[in-house]
Protein backbone atom coordinates (compact mmCIF):
# COMPACT_ATOMS: atom_id res chain seq x y z
CA UNK A 1 0.00 0.00 0.00
CA UNK A 2 1.16 3.54 -0.79
CA UNK A 3 -1.11 5.24 1.74
CA UNK A 4 -3.46 6.60 -0.91
CA UNK A 5 -6.74 5.61 -2.53
CA UNK A 6 -5.54 7.08 -5.81
CA UNK A 7 -4.01 5.01 -8.54
CA UNK A 8 -0.82 6.16 -10.29
CA UNK A 9 -1.26 8.56 -13.19
CA UNK A 10 1.49 6.90 -15.24
CA UNK A 11 2.78 3.36 -15.67
CA UNK A 12 6.46 2.61 -16.27
CA UNK A 13 7.05 -0.44 -18.41
CA UNK A 14 10.45 -2.12 -18.70
CA UNK A 15 11.19 -4.58 -21.48
CA UNK A 16 13.22 -7.17 -19.58
CA UNK A 17 14.41 -8.78 -22.82
CA UNK A 18 16.10 -5.51 -23.81
CA UNK A 19 17.18 -4.30 -20.35
CA UNK A 20 20.87 -4.98 -19.61
CA UNK A 21 20.56 -3.71 -15.99
CA UNK A 22 22.99 -0.84 -16.47
CA UNK A 23 21.04 1.02 -13.73
CA UNK A 24 21.16 4.36 -15.49
CA UNK A 25 17.47 4.79 -14.79
CA UNK A 26 18.21 4.56 -11.04
CA UNK A 27 20.97 7.15 -11.39
CA UNK A 28 19.14 9.67 -13.55
CA UNK A 29 15.61 9.61 -12.08
CA UNK A 30 15.28 12.53 -9.70
CA UNK A 31 12.01 11.23 -8.24
CA UNK A 32 13.26 7.87 -6.96
CA UNK A 33 10.97 5.90 -9.23
CA UNK A 34 13.33 2.95 -9.69
CA UNK A 35 14.91 0.43 -7.34
CA UNK A 36 16.97 -2.72 -7.86
CA UNK A 37 16.06 -5.98 -6.14
CA UNK A 38 16.17 -9.69 -6.97
CA UNK A 39 18.30 -8.97 -10.01
CA UNK A 40 15.57 -6.78 -11.55
CA UNK A 41 14.82 -3.09 -12.08
CA UNK A 42 11.58 -2.33 -10.22
CA UNK A 43 9.56 0.83 -10.94
CA UNK A 44 7.36 2.57 -8.38
CA UNK A 45 4.58 3.87 -10.61
CA UNK A 46 3.31 6.29 -7.94
CA UNK A 47 6.51 8.33 -8.12
CA UNK A 48 6.62 8.69 -11.90
CA UNK A 49 5.78 12.16 -13.27
CA UNK A 50 6.35 11.27 -16.95
CA UNK A 51 9.40 13.49 -17.37
CA UNK A 52 10.88 10.83 -19.71
CA UNK A 53 14.42 11.28 -18.37
CA UNK A 54 14.75 7.53 -17.88
CA UNK A 55 13.48 6.94 -21.40
CA UNK A 56 16.03 9.36 -22.82
CA UNK A 57 19.05 7.90 -21.03
CA UNK A 58 18.21 4.21 -21.43
CA UNK A 59 20.83 2.92 -23.92
CA UNK A 60 18.70 -0.08 -24.87
CA UNK A 61 15.39 1.81 -25.32
CA UNK A 62 13.88 -0.62 -22.84
CA UNK A 63 11.69 1.86 -20.94
CA UNK A 64 8.32 3.29 -21.92
CA UNK A 65 6.00 5.51 -19.90
CA UNK A 66 2.27 5.39 -20.61
CA UNK A 67 -0.77 7.08 -19.13
CA UNK A 68 -2.76 4.85 -16.79
CA UNK A 69 -5.86 3.79 -18.76
CA UNK A 70 -7.94 3.44 -15.58
CA UNK A 71 -11.36 5.00 -16.25
CA UNK A 72 -13.83 6.94 -14.12
CA UNK A 73 -17.59 6.94 -14.53
CA UNK A 74 -18.60 9.81 -16.81
CA UNK A 75 -19.98 12.81 -14.94
CA UNK A 76 -20.07 16.39 -16.21
CA UNK A 77 -19.42 17.94 -12.78
CA UNK A 78 -17.05 15.31 -11.38
CA UNK A 79 -14.39 14.91 -14.01
CA UNK A 80 -11.38 12.61 -13.35
CA UNK A 81 -9.25 15.68 -12.65
CA UNK A 82 -11.69 17.01 -10.04
CA UNK A 83 -11.94 13.63 -8.34
CA UNK A 84 -8.15 13.27 -8.16
CA UNK A 85 -7.75 16.82 -6.85
CA UNK A 86 -10.28 16.23 -4.06
CA UNK A 87 -8.49 13.04 -3.00
CA UNK A 88 -5.07 14.70 -3.12
CA UNK A 89 -6.15 17.66 -1.01
CA UNK A 90 -7.94 15.39 1.46
CA UNK A 91 -4.89 13.17 1.90
CA UNK A 92 -2.26 15.92 2.09
CA UNK A 93 -4.11 18.97 3.41
CA UNK A 94 -2.03 20.99 0.96
CA UNK A 95 -2.80 23.36 -1.88
CA UNK A 96 -2.45 21.91 -5.37
CA UNK A 97 0.00 23.82 -7.55
CA UNK A 98 1.49 23.03 -10.93
CA UNK A 99 5.20 23.55 -11.41
CA UNK A 100 4.88 25.41 -14.71
CA UNK A 101 1.98 27.73 -14.02
CA UNK A 102 -1.59 27.15 -15.11
CA UNK A 103 -1.91 23.91 -17.08
CA UNK A 104 -5.60 24.28 -17.97
CA UNK A 105 -6.64 25.04 -21.57
CA UNK A 106 -7.43 28.71 -20.95
CA UNK A 107 -6.78 31.27 -23.64
CA UNK A 108 -3.44 33.09 -23.53
CA UNK A 109 -4.28 36.68 -24.45
CA UNK A 110 -0.69 37.67 -25.22
CA UNK A 111 -0.61 35.02 -27.96
CA UNK A 112 -3.64 36.63 -29.61
CA UNK A 113 -2.37 40.23 -29.70
CA UNK A 114 -1.75 41.45 -33.23
CA UNK A 115 0.95 44.11 -33.51
CA UNK A 116 1.34 45.72 -36.93
CA UNK A 117 3.14 49.04 -37.22
CA UNK A 118 3.04 49.20 -41.02
CA UNK A 119 0.20 51.74 -40.97
CA UNK A 120 2.36 54.31 -39.21
CA UNK A 121 5.93 53.20 -39.93
CA UNK A 122 7.42 52.46 -43.31
CA UNK A 123 8.98 48.99 -43.34
CA UNK A 124 12.55 48.57 -44.52
CA UNK A 125 12.84 48.47 -48.29
CA UNK A 126 16.30 46.95 -48.06
CA UNK A 127 16.76 45.49 -44.56
CA UNK A 128 20.45 44.72 -45.17
CA UNK A 129 21.29 48.42 -45.57
CA UNK A 130 18.24 49.94 -43.89
CA UNK A 131 17.72 48.09 -40.59
CA UNK A 132 14.67 48.58 -38.43
CA UNK A 133 15.51 49.79 -34.95
CA UNK A 134 14.11 47.79 -32.02
CA UNK A 135 15.97 49.71 -29.33
CA UNK A 136 13.93 50.20 -26.17
CA UNK A 137 14.52 52.32 -23.08
CA UNK A 138 13.17 50.93 -19.82
CA UNK A 139 12.58 53.31 -16.95
CA UNK A 140 10.65 56.31 -15.71
CA UNK A 141 10.00 59.05 -18.29
CA UNK A 142 9.26 62.74 -17.60
CA UNK A 143 5.85 64.17 -18.44
CA UNK A 144 7.40 67.13 -20.25
CA UNK A 145 10.87 68.25 -21.33
CA UNK A 146 11.89 71.73 -20.24
CA UNK A 147 14.61 73.60 -22.11
CA UNK A 148 16.61 76.56 -20.83
CA UNK A 149 18.99 78.83 -22.72
CA UNK A 150 22.30 79.88 -21.20
CA UNK A 151 24.10 83.19 -21.62
CA UNK A 152 25.86 81.94 -24.75
CA UNK A 153 22.50 81.22 -26.36
CA UNK A 154 22.85 77.44 -26.17
CA UNK A 155 19.73 75.42 -25.42
CA UNK A 156 20.20 73.07 -22.48
CA UNK A 157 17.94 70.38 -21.06
CA UNK A 158 16.47 71.61 -17.78
CA UNK A 159 14.43 68.48 -16.96
CA UNK A 160 16.18 65.93 -14.76
CA UNK A 161 15.83 62.56 -16.54
CA UNK A 162 16.16 59.46 -14.38
CA UNK A 163 18.37 56.54 -15.39
CA UNK A 164 16.92 54.29 -18.09
CA UNK A 165 18.08 50.86 -19.24
CA UNK A 166 18.81 50.63 -22.97
CA UNK A 167 18.22 47.29 -24.69
CA UNK A 168 18.46 46.54 -28.40
CA UNK A 169 15.77 43.85 -28.38
CA UNK A 170 12.42 44.38 -26.58
CA UNK A 171 12.37 40.78 -25.33
CA UNK A 172 13.83 39.80 -21.94
CA UNK A 173 14.58 36.52 -20.16
CA UNK A 174 12.08 35.97 -17.34
CA UNK A 175 13.26 35.28 -13.76
CA UNK A 176 14.41 31.73 -13.03
CA UNK A 177 16.13 31.14 -9.70
CA UNK A 178 19.57 29.62 -9.32
CA UNK A 179 18.82 26.29 -7.69
CA UNK A 180 15.69 25.72 -9.71
CA UNK A 181 17.95 25.90 -12.78
CA UNK A 182 21.57 24.80 -12.97
CA UNK A 183 24.66 26.99 -13.21
CA UNK A 184 25.22 26.06 -16.86
CA UNK A 185 21.64 26.97 -17.74
CA UNK A 186 21.95 30.32 -16.00
CA UNK A 187 25.29 31.00 -17.68
CA UNK A 188 23.80 30.21 -21.09
CA UNK A 189 21.00 32.71 -20.43
CA UNK A 190 23.52 35.36 -19.33
CA UNK A 191 25.60 34.82 -22.47
CA UNK A 192 22.51 35.03 -24.67
CA UNK A 193 21.34 38.25 -23.01
CA UNK A 194 24.78 39.80 -23.51
CA UNK A 195 24.99 38.69 -27.15
CA UNK A 196 21.51 40.02 -27.95
CA UNK A 197 22.09 43.15 -25.84
CA UNK A 198 18.95 42.61 -23.80
CA UNK A 199 18.19 41.67 -20.16
CA UNK A 200 17.80 38.63 -17.96
CA UNK A 201 16.22 38.57 -14.50
CA UNK A 202 17.86 36.40 -11.85
CA UNK A 203 14.92 35.20 -9.81
CA UNK A 204 15.29 35.18 -6.05
CA UNK A 205 18.10 32.60 -5.92
CA UNK A 206 20.84 35.20 -6.31
CA UNK A 207 23.66 35.34 -8.84
CA UNK A 208 26.78 33.12 -8.76
CA UNK A 209 30.00 35.14 -8.55
CA UNK A 210 31.28 33.59 -11.77
CA UNK A 211 28.44 35.37 -13.60
CA UNK A 212 29.15 38.84 -12.19
CA UNK A 213 30.92 39.91 -15.45
CA UNK A 214 27.51 39.76 -17.18
CA UNK A 215 26.04 42.26 -14.71
CA UNK A 216 25.40 44.94 -17.35
CA UNK A 217 22.66 42.71 -18.74
CA UNK A 218 21.18 41.44 -15.47
CA UNK A 219 18.40 42.72 -13.22
CA UNK A 220 18.81 41.27 -9.73
CA UNK A 221 15.77 40.18 -7.77
CA UNK A 222 15.02 41.07 -4.17
CA UNK A 223 12.23 38.76 -2.97
CA UNK A 224 10.72 37.75 0.36
CA UNK A 225 13.53 35.29 1.18
CA UNK A 226 16.25 37.93 0.57
CA UNK A 227 18.55 35.15 -0.64
CA UNK A 228 22.02 36.40 -1.55
CA UNK A 229 21.09 40.06 -1.11
CA UNK A 230 24.05 42.23 -0.08
CA UNK A 231 25.42 45.66 -1.10
CA UNK A 232 27.97 43.97 -3.37
CA UNK A 233 25.29 41.81 -5.01
CA UNK A 234 22.92 44.73 -5.58
CA UNK A 235 25.61 46.80 -7.31
CA UNK A 236 26.57 44.06 -9.77
CA UNK A 237 23.46 44.36 -11.92
CA UNK A 238 22.06 47.12 -14.07
CA UNK A 239 18.95 47.31 -11.89
CA UNK A 240 16.97 45.53 -9.18
CA UNK A 241 13.56 43.88 -9.05
CA UNK A 242 11.26 43.59 -6.05
CA UNK A 243 9.08 40.49 -6.41
CA UNK A 244 5.63 40.93 -4.89
CA UNK A 245 4.04 38.00 -6.74
CA UNK A 246 4.37 35.75 -9.76
CA UNK A 247 1.86 34.50 -12.27
CA UNK A 248 1.85 30.82 -11.38
CA UNK A 249 1.11 31.45 -7.70
CA UNK A 250 0.11 35.04 -6.89
CA UNK A 251 0.54 35.77 -3.19
CA UNK A 252 2.19 32.42 -2.42
CA UNK A 253 5.78 31.93 -1.30
CA UNK A 254 8.33 29.35 -2.36
CA UNK A 255 10.13 26.28 -1.03
CA UNK A 256 13.37 24.81 -2.37
CA UNK A 257 14.06 21.51 -0.56
CA UNK A 258 17.30 21.06 1.35
CA UNK A 259 18.45 18.24 -0.93
CA UNK A 260 18.70 20.86 -3.69
CA UNK A 261 21.01 23.09 -1.60
CA UNK A 262 24.59 21.87 -2.21
CA UNK A 263 27.70 23.95 -1.52
CA UNK A 264 27.50 26.18 -4.61
CA UNK A 265 23.81 27.00 -4.09
CA UNK A 266 24.34 27.67 -0.37
CA UNK A 267 27.15 30.13 -1.08
CA UNK A 268 25.07 32.07 -3.58
CA UNK A 269 21.89 32.06 -1.50
CA UNK A 270 23.85 32.61 1.75
CA UNK A 271 22.15 29.76 3.63
CA UNK A 272 23.62 26.58 5.19
CA UNK A 273 24.13 23.49 3.04
CA UNK A 274 21.17 21.11 3.10
CA UNK A 275 18.66 23.51 4.68
CA UNK A 276 15.32 24.27 3.05
CA UNK A 277 15.12 27.63 1.30
CA UNK A 278 11.80 29.07 2.43
CA UNK A 279 10.32 32.20 0.90
CA UNK A 280 7.41 33.69 2.88
CA UNK A 281 4.25 34.52 0.97
CA UNK A 282 4.45 38.26 1.76
CA UNK A 283 7.50 40.45 2.13
CA UNK A 284 7.26 41.16 5.83
CA UNK A 285 8.53 44.70 5.46
CA UNK A 286 5.89 45.55 2.82
CA UNK A 287 2.31 45.84 4.06
CA UNK A 288 1.41 49.09 2.30
CA UNK A 289 2.39 51.27 -0.63
CA UNK A 290 4.30 53.44 1.84
CA UNK A 291 6.35 50.41 2.93
CA UNK A 292 7.05 49.59 -0.71
CA UNK A 293 8.23 53.15 -1.31
CA UNK A 294 10.72 52.83 1.55
CA UNK A 295 12.21 49.65 0.05
CA UNK A 296 12.33 51.13 -3.45
CA UNK A 297 14.33 54.13 -2.28
CA UNK A 298 16.51 52.01 0.01
CA UNK A 299 17.51 49.96 -3.04
CA UNK A 300 18.04 53.10 -5.10
CA UNK A 301 20.30 54.63 -2.48
CA UNK A 302 22.24 51.36 -2.14
CA UNK A 303 22.84 51.16 -5.90
CA UNK A 304 23.44 54.77 -6.88
CA UNK A 305 19.86 55.20 -8.09
CA UNK A 306 19.80 52.38 -10.60
CA UNK A 307 16.28 51.59 -11.89
CA UNK A 308 14.02 49.56 -9.60
CA UNK A 309 11.41 47.19 -11.04
CA UNK A 310 8.44 45.74 -9.14
CA UNK A 311 7.02 42.40 -10.27
CA UNK A 312 3.36 41.53 -9.73
CA UNK A 313 0.95 38.95 -11.10
CA UNK A 314 -1.85 40.03 -13.43
CA UNK A 315 -4.73 39.50 -10.98
CA UNK A 316 -8.19 41.10 -11.01
CA UNK A 317 -7.17 44.28 -9.12
CA UNK A 318 -3.83 44.67 -10.86
CA UNK A 319 -4.60 48.17 -12.18
CA UNK A 320 -4.87 49.68 -8.70
CA UNK A 321 -1.76 47.79 -7.56
CA UNK A 322 0.26 48.96 -10.57
CA UNK A 323 -0.86 52.55 -10.01
CA UNK A 324 0.33 52.39 -6.42
CA UNK A 325 3.66 50.91 -7.50
CA UNK A 326 4.29 53.75 -9.95
CA UNK A 327 3.33 56.35 -7.34
CA UNK A 328 5.68 54.67 -4.87
CA UNK A 329 8.60 55.51 -7.14
CA UNK A 330 9.22 52.34 -9.14
CA UNK A 331 10.84 52.79 -12.54
CA UNK A 332 9.37 49.62 -14.08
CA UNK A 333 6.25 47.52 -13.52
CA UNK A 334 6.67 43.84 -14.45
CA UNK A 335 3.35 42.08 -15.15
CA UNK A 336 3.48 38.28 -14.96
CA UNK A 337 0.80 36.23 -16.72
CA UNK A 338 -0.70 33.12 -15.14
CA UNK A 339 1.31 30.80 -17.37
CA UNK A 340 4.45 31.94 -15.55
CA UNK A 341 6.59 29.57 -13.53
Amino acid sequence: MNGTVLQPEFLVRIDEDRCDQCKRCLEYCGFGTFSFANDKILPNHFKCVACHRCVTFCPELAITVVENPLSFRNHANWTPRHIRDVFKQSETGGMLLTGMGNDLPYRILFDHLVLDACQVTNPSIDPLREPMELRTYLGRKPDVLEIKRNEQGTDLLKTNIEKNIKIELPIVFAPMSYGSISFNTMKAICMSAAKLNTLMYTGEGGLPRDLYPYGDHIILQCASGRFGVSPEYLNVGIGTQIKIGQGAKPGIGGHLPGEKIPENISQTRMIPVGTDALSPAPQHDIYSIEDLRMLIYALKEATGYKPVCVKIAAVHNVAAIASGIVRAGADLVYLDGFRGG
